[in-house]
């Protein structure tokens, strides 16, 4: 859950440190929730996955399958691990609201 000084509004997320409104994200927002997981300074790799989950969300408002997010993105699919650590952290970086408990088990095992 991201931490209260690294976010001055933690209304703006759910107990599972997921944001609650995917339009209440920014590029900023998601810099902060990147330092926050551990990950540091995003890089274009970071970048190319955030807006293809973000792309992806918006056009169909489901969760997207993380293969198909690295084909968009044109990322291998280890590197979303390396990049991120887990498909959990990419999303909550992303800002990509809560996808309910099952996805949530799926994405924090990748």
């Amino acid at each position: 859950m991201p931490s209260a000084n690294a976010i001055p509004t933690p209304e703006l997320f759910d107990e599972d440190g997921l944001i609650r409104d995917f339009a209440s994200w920014s590029e900023s927002l998601g810099e902060t929730l990147a330092q926050d997981a551990g990950i540091g300074r995003l890089t274009e790799a970071h970048w190319k996955i955030i807006r293809a989950m973000r792309e992806h969300y918006a056009k169909l408002g489901v969760a997207p399958a993380i293969n198909r997010i690295c084909r968009d993105a044109g990322i291998e699919r280890q590197q979303v691990n390396e990049l991120f650590g887990y498909c959990l952290v990419a999303w909550r970086v992303a800002g990509l609201p809560n996808p309910g408990e099952e996805t949530k088990a799926y994405l924090s095992s990748m």
